[in-house]
């Protein structure tokens, strides 16, 4: 399982917030390459500056571990 994390403030490097659906939940997902898909498609501009630019990450993908039910 994986979530997303985005860091708004630059100035700030220990500000990270999960992204959330537009129904407040966290957004997980099954696979990574989802998980980034999706990431490049919400933060399109940071997620390029990354590529390209030297400086610090603000946009990641997190492995979680999901809760078993019993």
């Amino acid at each position: 399982m994986f979530k997303l994390q985005v860091q708004e403030d630059e100035k700030d490097p220990q500000a990270w917030h999960d992204v959330k659906g537009p129904d407040g939940k966290l957004l997980i997902f099954e696979k990574e390459t989802d998980a980034r898909a999706e990431l490049e498609k919400r933060f399109p501009i940071l997620v390029k500056l990354e590529r390209y630019a030297a400086g610090s990450k603000r946009t990641r993908v997190i492995s979680i571990y999901a809760e078993e039910e019993e």
